[in-house]
Formats: structure tokens, sequence, C-alpha cells
């Protein structure tokens, strides 16, 4: 475990301060710092910690087993690290080399780049992007605008997407994350209106620049990208489970049913931890013998981590309806867990349909 019980009850001490201001707070942002948790996918020589994605998932679980909030900040402000071998290595050492260094943004596509000497105008609006107060770089995907020479082009039908580096003094925040849960995460929408972004500062995340041997920028993005949530919404579950237990031990009466469904919902919880390592364990072993994963390993994980959370979120669905008016309260523990739970496996990397 990284932290010691004493640190955990500092952070949850905290956790309804955070959800009613809308964000971490400093003291909890200075010990993500100190522990370079936004840097778990950064060089070392980037002033980051470089980490296996088995024992990052790990860590997120951790965090969010911790604080929902806490969790996922984290794990999206370290999976930012990705990006570093598609930018150039003086790029990299800008973004990255520095101790509160991390990154928010979106991947959608819903800005537009003009080409200019240079670089690039952007223009968009982005939603979603957790961390967003506390970010020192966004990033944001843009469909390039065609040239008039390319207009009648064959792949003129093919829109080109990029992804823009951009300064805080070029993004506008606009405080619209008003979800019930995981409230504290900043997920304000951004925009930028006519910045110039020079060509250095935009890659492709398909055309890699540096850094190729470190292992973990060669494991697929989307996989990568699903194993971390369903760490999240594993620890979110877990913390759930134990909120639930606590409030059902302060009641004079405990029915049976409620304590063998509790008790059905942890062994479930548990198996499927097993099974989401497992997986991950031998997608890291492949990928160290062949160095990439068969698209057969990675449909695996990306089913292994929609079923991870469906059964987290199944833990929530099951019990609170269980726990009486006392979890109904939006200052409770329980209940904060369990809207941060929700709303944690409304992702759409974690939806199946």
């Amino acid at each position: 475990m990284l932290f010691s019980q004493h640190q955990i009850e500092q952070i949850r001490r905290q956790s309804l301060q955070m959800e009613q201001e809308g964000k971490v707070t400093e003291e909890v942002l200075q010990l993500i710092y100190d522990y370079r948790l936004f840097h778990l996918f950064v060089p070392n020589e980037l002033e980051g910690r470089m980490t296996t994605l088995p024992e990052a998932v790990k860590l997120f679980q951790e965090c969010s087993r911790i604080d929902g909030n806490f969790g996922w900040l984290i794990t999206i402000g370290a999976g930012g690290g990705f990006f570093a071998s598609f930018m150039s290595p003086k790029v990299s050492r800008d973004v990255f080399a520095h101790r509160t260094a991390v990154i928010a943004g979106s991947g959608t596509p819903s800005g537009t780049a003009r080409r200019v000497p240079g670089g690039y105008i952007v223009n968009g609006s982005w939603k979603y992007c957790s961390g967003s107060t506390h970010a020192t770089v966004f990033t944001a995907n843009v469909i390039v605008e065609k040239r008039e020479e390319e207009a009648d082009s064959e792949e003129s039908d093919v829109p080109e997407i990029r992804s823009m580096i951009l300064l805080p003094e070029q993004i506008h925040i606009k405080p619209d994350w008003n979800a019930f849960g995981l409230k504290a995460t900043s997920s304000h929408s951004i925009s930028a209106r006519d910045a110039f972004v020079p060509e250095e500062m935009t890659f492709d995340i398909t055309d890699k620049k540096s850094y190729e041997y470190e292992l973990i920028y060669s494991y697929p993005f989307l996989a990568f990208a699903q194993a971390s949530f369903a760490a999240v919404t594993l620890g979110i579950a877990q913390h759930f489970l134990e909120a639930a237990e606590a409030l059902l031990e302060q009641k004079p009466s405990r029915h049976p049913f409620v304590s063998n469904q509790l008790s059905s919902m942890q062994e479930a919880l548990k198996r499927s931890e097993m099974d989401l390592y497992a997986c991950m364990n031998q997608s890291w072993n492949e990928l160290q013998q062949e160095g990439h994963l068969s698209q057969e390993t990675e449909a695996k994980v990306s089913e292994q981590c929609i079923s991870t959370a469906q059964v987290s979120l199944q833990c929530g669905q099951v019990l609170f309806p269980l726990l009486g008016l006392s979890a109904a309260m939006e200052d409770s523990a329980v209940n904060r867990t369990w809207r941060d739970l929700q709303t944690a496996c409304q992702h759409a990397l974690l939806r199946s349909y």
C-alpha cells in the first residue's frame, strides 16, 4: 500500500469539503505532487516515475478506494504521460519535466485547426476535461481544415485529426461540471479562440517520436484507458462496500437478507478483481515477450475491463436500495461513494450494449 493509514484518513476527512468546493484541496494536490502520481507514465529522465501498467492499475484502484475524486484525477492526470512518446524530446521536457506538470484535455475532435505558416490557428470547445483547474497544459483533438488543393483528392472525405498542445493562457474554462458524482474532479468544458499553436506543439497519436524503449507506449491506448478506468470503478466499489458495511453495523437490527447481499457483492467484487489482474499481468507479459499485443489479447483486456466495471456498478445497484434513509443523506460516505460509482461507470469506454 502506497499510503499510510494516517494519510488515508487525512484525505477522507477532506472528501466532503472537496465535493462541496468542486475541486481537490491544495493539501491533497500537494500529496499527489509529492508522490509524483501524475508522472507514472513519464520517463524517468523527465522527472517521471515510470511504472508498469499492472502496478499503475493497482495504484489507481488504491487511490480510488481512498476517495473517488482523488483516484479519478490521478488516473486522468497520469494518463496524459502516455503522450510523451508522440512529442519531440524537447517538447516532452517542456511539458512534463517539472513537479506540478499535468495535462488535462479531451480526445473528442470537437475543434478545428487551420494551417498557417509555422503552425495552426485553433478554435473549438471540448467537454469533460478532468483536472482543468490545476492543469499546466491542455491537449485537445481537432479536425484540420483541408487546403484548396486537397479538396478534390481521393482522401478528401477522410478528416485529418491532430492533437494540439495548448497553454493555460490560451484556454477558457467554463465551470459547467455539475454531475451528481465525482464532483471534485473539475471536469469542466474548455474552449480556445483563434489560438496559435506551433507545429512542434502538435502530435499524432499514431506516430511515435521518442522514448520507444519504454514498454508502456507500445500498449494499445484504448485498452490502456479501459484498464485505468476499470481500476477506478473497482476502488470506488470497494469503498462503497466498506461504507455500506459500516452503516449496517450502526443499525440496531440487521436483516439477514441485506447481510447476505453484502457478502455476495463482496465476493463477486473480489473475484472480478482477481480476474482483472490476471488479465493485466497476462497482457503485460505478452507485451514484454512479443513487443505488442495480439488482437485477441487486446479484446480480452477490453472485455474484462468492461466486466469489472459492470460488477462494480452492480454493487451499488443491489445494495444501495437496501440501506435505508441514512444512505440518502448526501453528506454520508455511502451516498458519496455510490454517486461517484454511478458517475465513473457512465464513461463510454466502460459501457457495453
